[in-house]
């Protein structure tokens, strides 16, 4: 058992994804001194996940996204970078992390950022090798190496990452279908009206959709292609499947350990679990019953994390932070209500204002097309997402 380099036991964070970094950076500044050690299952490159779903219409490889690899990451922020390392089990009593390699550390605080896992639609066929999740940037080079030389590629979903990627491949040359059993695009985060303006501005560009069905089957046929069964009875011809049918929160490990799981990793607005030792950040929290799986919020409750480790007892307060869609087709732009409301809809074709109403007071906007330039307007009009 490994209790630290030096007599101060370390904070352990594990993950090494946005939400990790970006703490690990603002906690830095303030201490110098606490021995760090990150721990990760993939190659603990640093790089912007956001930026996977417009990469490929841009020419960017999965390698031009790295911002610092795991050897700049340990010398900038004097840590130690435990790659390709999976955590077995979390012992809350003996503060201990034991880890594949049969190695065991005690921490002195304990940050879990093991973000959330892509949704697997039951499917079925013989061709599932063919169907493809994008939730870090390895996915991202597997996805593009089996895009070299395809044609036709189908999309399982139509939130804000299915949408986004039928942008992207769809701008890149590819012919596109999304399946999605909604009515429309954005559902839950934006009204009909606006999904619609962003359906339509796709389908202008060439996407075909399959709204309503779900995908059943992924199947090689005898000319050696594949073919998408829908529930509908419908084939569609494609190269490769790609699913964005939604994330789950990582919550094995919590789990194991004993700590409060629900939706996310149960924490407080100090960002703490059940076990005071151990923090819980990103995609895997659940913030007051909250879980937002956007950049502005990850970003913001790292920040406020910072602060806690280092002795500032820093509540997370989220200001209204929208959430910004990157389909340049039609640029969408939306603070979802969280209660129940009103939408109001202004403008026509691809620049729409929608607005939600509860009463006297506004809970939630949509903006898209040239109506996104009102952005900080609305903002000044909508509730925060977390108070103090």
């Amino acid at each position: 058992m490994r209790a630290s380099s030096g007599p101060t036991p370390p904070l352990i964070v594990v993950g090494s994804g946005l939400a990790a970094y970006t703490l690990v950076r603002e906690w830095r500044k303030a201490d110098t001194e606490t021995p760090l050690v990150l721990i990760t299952a993939d190659d603990g490159a640093g790089y912007s996940k956001p930026m996977l779903s417009n990469a490929h219409s841009k020419g960017q490889s999965a390698d031009d996204l790295i911002q610092m690899s795991a050897t700049e990451v340990a010398e900038r922020y004097q840590a130690e970078v435990l790659t390709r390392t999976e955590v077995l089990h979390i012992d809350p009593t003996t503060r201990t992390l034991h880890l594949d390699s049969g190695e065991a550390l005690v921490w002195g605080q304990l940050v879990l950022a093991v973000g959330a896992e892509p949704i697997r639609a039951p499917l079925e066929g013989n061709a599932l090798n063919r169907v493809f999740s994008v939730n870090d940037r390895l996915d991202f080079a597997r996805l593009q190496a089996e895009l070299e030389g395809a044609r036709q590629v189908t999309i399982m979903g139509g939130g804000l990452i299915g949408s986004e990627f039928a942008n992207d491949l769809i701008s890149a040359g590819f012919e596109v279908d999304l399946v999605a059993p909604s009515e429309t695009l954005l559902t839950g985060l934006v009204p009909a009206e606006v999904g619609d303006a962003l359906r339509q501005a796709l389908a202008d560009a060439g996407v075909r959709f399959h709204l309503g069905p779900l995908v059943s089957r992924v199947d090689r046929t005898e000319a050696g292609k594949f073919q998408v069964s829908l529930t509908n009875g419908q084939k569609i011809p494609t190269d490769l499947v790609l699913s964005a049918v939604g994330l789950s929160p990582r919550l094995d490990l919590a789990r194991k350990a004993g700590l409060k799981v629900n939706r996310g990793i149960m924490v407080n607005k100090y960002l703490q679990t059940s076990d005071p030792s151990i923090y819980a950040l990103g995609d895997c929290a659940e913030v007051e019953g909250l879980v937002l799986m956007y950049v502005m919020p990850l970003m913001n409750a790292a920040r406020a994390l910072a602060k806690t480790l280092t002795g500032e007892k820093t509540a997370v307060q989220w200001p209204a932070m929208p959430v910004t869609v990157k389909t340049p087709l039609c640029p969408v732009i939306a603070y979802p209500s969280r209660g129940t409301g009103a939408w109001q809809i202004d403008g026509s074709g691809a620049n729409l204002a929608a607005v939600c109403r509860q009463g006297e007071s506004i809970v939630g906007f949509a903006l898209s097309g040239e109506r996104i330039k009102e952005r900080n307007i609305w903002l000044k009009a909508v509730p925060p997402l977390l108070a103090s």
